[in-house]
């Protein structure tokens, strides 16, 4: 792994710094398998965000599928490449916070994608929070979670009980799957689940 100066994930910076130089072990390169299928079966365009889209491959398949989709991030060095990997639907990734960002219409959906584990645990009460206020009743959050006991991070892994405690008071998990094809970093110990809105 490089020396980096920034060791703060809460930060902008920790991310510009590794987005400049190329240490993104998390990025796929493109669309995951599972949430081709989700936008294969799924019952209709959605209104979507993806927070903390680094990349942002997930936003032109979105828009591509006729879902009316949103990328945001708050490094400018993510959004500058997500803004490059969206192509004529750049103006589809916004430079903003999570936490604070407001969609200008009501979602359907948030897209999770190394978006939770990201954050350090202390801050998950206020990332679950925050879905849940983005997100009507029937409103989805859909994507991968990823799973483990370690301290240490970005990536930082959460325990499966964990995980259900924080998300069981505003949401129900529906749908859950293994994952076919995850990165070495999350080989193993990340599922693709789907929890509707209560």
């Amino acid at each position: 792994m490089p020396a980096f100066s920034s060791r703060d994930p809460r930060t902008p910076g920790f991310w510009d710094e590794r987005f400049e130089r190329g240490f993104t072990p998390w990025d796929l390169g493109g669309v995951p398998a599972a949430l081709r299928d989700f936008t294969a079966r799924v019952d209709g365009p959605k209104a979507a965000l993806i927070p903390g889209c680094g990349n942002g491959y997930e936003l032109a398949w979105l828009l591509e599928a006729a879902w009316d989709a949103v990328a945001i991030d708050f490094s400018p060095a993510a959004v500058s490449r997500a803004k490059q990997a969206a192509g004529p639907w750049a103006v589809r990734v916004v430079e903003a916070d999570f936490f604070s960002w407001e969609p200008p219409r009501p979602l359907d959906l948030v897209y999770e994608r190394a978006f939770l584990c990201a954050m350090p645990p202390a801050m998950w009460p206020q990332v679950a929070a925050r879905w849940a206020a983005l997100l009507p009743a029937g409103g989805l959050l859909a994507g991968f979670f990823f799973f483990g006991e370690s301290l240490r991070g970005p990536p930082f892994g959460i325990r499966r009980a964990d995980l259900d405690a924080l998300l069981a008071p505003h949401f129900a998990l529906i749908e859950e799957a293994g994952v076919a094809d995850s990165l070495p970093v999350f080989e193993g110990r990340e599922r693709w689940m789907v929890w509707r809105r209560r």
